[in-house]
């Protein structure tokens, strides 16, 4: 049984599925750009992580670096003095939470002083107490970006974890040398978290 003859226009139909499918592969392999690194966060890298890291970033120090706001967060197992601010420096506004570092007698006298119960809801403080707490130590830090973002840029600052953690949603990046942990999902920087890097390796 002779097949049938191919025609010219079936030649050109294969030519054209070549064609694509070249061009196809052709941009799959193009090269990536770069990705572009956060320039506020390395010099962050310098002035506020690598002194937190070493435990010895104070309130003064860190309001230094931006300025913000105090916040009292009662709970039931101890008030929470909370330090929070917009980084205005960042390409996009980055938010920044710090706890500040308290005894169970100054968590006491502040609850007292605002007229809250461990039940309340939290509230912002005079800005007048920045003054008398300006040496209080600052023991965890998180600073989250206004949508998740590209963690090659992340990695493109700071350098590429020395630890990757599988957690039950996502993953950890761990840098063990300036106590911060990166949660990503999906290749996606959803918050970093920091802490004196004596308090990373006891987790």
């Amino acid at each position: 049984m002779k097949l049938p003859p191919i025609r010219p226009q079936h030649w050109l139909i294969f030519a054209v599925v070549a064609a694509v499918f070249f061009a196809w592969g052709a941009w799959l392999m193009r090269p990536q750009p770069a990705a572009q690194p956060l320039p506020w966060l390395a010099q962050w890298q310098t002035d506020v992580l690598a002194p937190l890291a070493d435990d010895r970033l104070s309130l003064v120090h860190l309001r230094d670096a931006v300025e913000g706001e105090l916040w009292l967060q009662p709970n039931l197992d101890g008030a929470r003095l909370l330090y929070r601010a917009d980084l205005p420096g960042a390409d996009e506004p980055w938010s920044l939470e710090a706890e500040v570092g308290l005894d169970q007698a100054e968590r006491d006298s502040l609850m007292a002083a605002a007229g809250l119960k461990p039940t309340d809801k939290e509230q912002p403080l005079s800005s007048q107490l920045l003054l008398p707490l300006a040496n209080r130590p600052i023991i965890a830090l998180t600073l989250l970006p206004p949508a998740p973002l590209d963690v090659a840029r992340l990695a493109a600052t700071i350098g590429q974890p020395r630890l990757t953690l599988e957690l039950a949603e996502g993953q950890a990046w761990v840098y063990p040398e300036l106590g911060v942990t990166a949660h990503l999902q999906d290749e996606q920087l959803y918050f970093l978290y920091a802490v004196p890097r004596h308090l990373l390796k006891q987790r």
